[in-house]
């Protein structure tokens, strides 16, 4: 079993930045990809991006491309999302999650609780 908690969440203004983190304890967090995704209110769930176990594979929802960065420290089994140039429609709780059986479409075995990120305009 995996356990994720993310953290870093909260209120910014438009063009802001934020940065989330996942915390993992439990099995070798090392072992397993890892993903981002979001969900905004009357939303279904998206993907938002993703990160091989090693960190060398990684990919974005083409609304996020070129302004989040997904990266992750096994050393400290934590994974990370930079978020720059925030826009009011990245408002969404954001979801970690791990050890996934189809990167996009949200089959992942773990997830976090989610953090709430709301942009300002």
């Amino acid at each position: 079993q995996v356990q994720l908690v993310e953290s870093g969440g909260g209120l910014v203004q438009a063009g802001g930045s934020l940065r989330l983190s996942c915390a993992a304890s439990g099995r070798t967090f090392s072992s397993y990809a890892m993903g981002w995704f979001r969900q905004a209110p009357g939303k279904e769930r998206e993907f938002v991006a993703f990160i091989s176990w090693s960190g060398g594979s990684t990919d974005y929802a083409d609304s996020v491309k070129g302004r989040f960065t997904i990266s992750r420290d096994n050393a400290k089994n934590t994974g990370y999302l930079q978020m720059n140039s925030l826009k009011p429609e990245d408002t969404a709780v954001y979801y970690c999650a791990a050890d996934p059986t189809s990167i996009r479409t949200g089959r992942y075995n773990y997830w976090g609780q989610g953090t709430q990120v709301t942009v300002s305009s």
